[in-house]
């Protein structure tokens, strides 16, 4: 019995032992399988690390490459303006440092020889001493910063020959949102601009006394675009019976359209009458010397990204609640605003470009980050974040505060309006000056280079380049510059880009620019690399012949004049009387009714 037991524990301890071996080997055939897979796995998630840690960094300089990381094939606008350099990399986009090889001069227009200024006057044109009536003084009072304030004392001028008056020198607007205290004298140099001025309209420093007494000029108001017949209808039966009428709030209160004599008599005024004091001219003349120093060509940005320029353009730029907030406090400024749609505003091209988008463009037109690059701006909404895609394609960024000390900039800093006018010189003396809104001082300035040689003027086709922007990372850069170059086309200033007569004269001053009578013959039609006289035609309406069908002449105002901005004016000043009931044909033009909380519109 006992030897019958010890058998049957013999064989359980046997079996025991049979199977524990069984998963032991089972379980080292197992582990031998799956420790190569482990590792494996474990390798290509290292190597994925590695390569996300080499990409994430933005922007990287490579030997031939400027290597700027996207986010969701949109730009900054998309990702948030204080997440610009910190978003989630999901692509990349290469953007080469140096420009491309065109076949043109990036620094002058093709036909610029053939054009020139011409402001004379005609023989016809009767002179001051022969029409000025002595008992009729017209003054006027400036609106908004300087270079609206600058339209409106060349419309004066224009103003006072209609109306045989002698011109009172203008009051500068010292009460609006640029709290800038300079008179005119401050600004201009008013006795070169009595002396240029005085064969065409008699001007004086201040009104005369009568009868031993300070006359008292009569306050009234006149519509934006008022032509000529608009004034001898309403404003000299006025200007008969008191002898002396104020004009308030007078900016774009003459017509666009006017005969030839008095559109040469605004070019002299303005291009020629209107000069800076010395104190102000020298300084400016200083700072596009140093630009200068520094390289044979320069470009001059006027960036205009400011908080009251986004919220007043009803933008939106992904900076989330924070951005909305805050510039929805400033659009409050203008009561009569509607509430935007950002999207349709961004869509028809009304959106001023990011400083990102602004860099892409020029590199995409061939201009490489050696390039020296003025900026002419007031405080950049977004700060040095915002900046800084633009200051990583074009290191060589200058600003006044760059180039002169504060000891040189004391006597101008604590003046809004003399601060502008020297950004405005540097701009001026640039040989590519580039905008990034229609505003005023990019329509004067765009004018101004026309009239002087036709320098290169660059606006951003924003309304086709929105689309390139938004699409970008589903492109290569070839295709991105090709793009840009065929949507710039009629955007660079080249002679003949705006049908005369069309958009604002101050930016297009048609009947001041001759042509040479054998230039035509001589005149080689200007087209981009690849490109046709139809991509020309689709883009904007522009040929060379300068001919359009009506629909593309539309088209073309409306692509070229996208501020949709007027200065806003709230309430009427004392003692101000309206002109009522004046229909469109006194006017000479469809007139648009003032809103009476209109302020002002912050395009300077």
């Amino acid at each position: 019995m006992n030897k019958k037991r010890r058998t049957e524990a013999d064989t359980t301890l046997a079996g025991l032992h049979h199977l524990l071996c069984d998963v032991f080997f089972r379980r080292r055939r197992f582990y031998y399988h799956i420790f190569p897979i482990l590792s494996a796995l474990a390798g290509c998630v290292f190597l994925c690390f590695v390569a996300l840690s080499l990409l994430v960094s933005s922007p990287v300089i490579h030997h031939d490459h400027l290597h700027l990381t996207l986010f969701n094939g949109g730009s900054s606008r998309d990702r948030g303006i204080e997440h610009v350099s910190n978003s989630v990399l999901e692509s990349s986009f290469d953007v080469p440092e140096s420009g491309r090889i065109l076949d043109r001069d990036l620094w002058a227009t093709g036909q610029s020889s053939f054009f020139y200024g011409c402001s004379n006057a005609s023989k016809k044109f009767p002179t001051a001493a022969e029409k000025t009536d002595p008992d009729r003084y017209l003054l006027i009072s400036t609106s908004g910063g300087l270079n609206q304030q600058r339209t409106g004392i060349t419309d004066a001028v224009v103003a006072a020959y209609i109306l045989n008056a002698t011109l009172v020198v203008p009051k500068l607007d010292q009460n609006s949102f640029w709290k800038d205290t300079s008179n005119f004298a401050e600004i201009f140099d008013v006795d070169w601009f009595i002396t240029f001025l005085s064969k065409d309209v008699q001007i004086i420093k201040q009104l005369p006394m009568k009868v031993g007494k300070a006359m008292t000029p009569h306050s009234m108001r006149v519509p934006r675009k008022c032509s000529p017949k608009c004034y001898e209808t309403h404003v000299l039966p006025v200007l008969k019976k008191k002898h002396a009428v104020q004009l308030g709030k007078f900016d774009y209160r003459l017509s666009n359209r006017l005969a030839t004599d008095l559109q040469k008599l605004r070019c002299r005024v303005n291009y020629h009458a209107l000069k800076f004091t010395d104190q102000i001219n020298e300084m400016g003349q200083k700072l596009a010397e140093r630009m200068r120093m520094k390289s044979k060509n320069f470009i001059a940005l006027h960036l205009r990204f400011e908080p009251d320029m986004l919220a007043f353009s009803g933008c939106y730029y992904g900076g989330g609640e924070t951005e909305r907030k805050e510039l929805g406090e400033i659009r409050k400024r203008w009561k009569s605003l509607h509430v935007s749609n950002p999207d349709k505003v961004r869509r028809h091209g009304r959106c001023p470009l990011t400083p990102e988008e602004v860099g892409l463009m020029l590199r995409g037109l061939g201009f490489g980050s050696d390039v020296q690059l003025y900026v002419a701006s007031g405080e950049v909404y977004g700060g040095e974040k915002t900046l800084a895609p633009l200051k990583a394609l074009f290191p060589n960024f200058h600003t006044k505060e760059t180039l002169a000390s504060q000891e040189e900039l004391a006597p101008f800093s604590s003046f809004s309006s003399r601060m502008a006018a020297l950004d405005f010189i540097v701009c001026d003396e640039s040989n590519v000056f580039v905008t990034n809104n229609n505003g005023n001082m990019a329509k004067i300035l765009a004018g101004r280079r026309r009239y002087f040689g036709h320098k290169p003027t660059i606006r951003p086709n924003a309304k086709k380049l929105y689309r390139v922007f938004m699409d970008r990372n589903n492109m290569t850069w070839g295709e991105f510059s090709s793009k840009v170059q065929t949507y710039q086309v009629g955007f660079m200033g080249e002679p003949n880009e705006v049908k005369p007569g069309r958009g604002e004269f101050h930016e297009n001053p048609s009947a001041c620019i001759c042509e040479e009578s054998d230039s035509k013959a001589k005149r080689i039609p200007l087209l981009l690399p690849n490109q046709t006289d139809d991509v020309m035609r689709n883009n904007n309406g522009y040929k060379e012949t300068g001919k359009m069908t009506n629909d593309q002449t539309a088209a073309t105002e409306d692509d070229q004049d996208w501020s949709g901005m007027e200065y806003l004016e709230i309430g009427v000043g004392l003692g101000e009387k309206r002109l009522a009931n004046i229909s469109d044909s006194d006017l000479g033009v469809q007139a648009k009714p003032e809103r009476p909380e209109l302020e002002e519109l912050f395009s300077d």
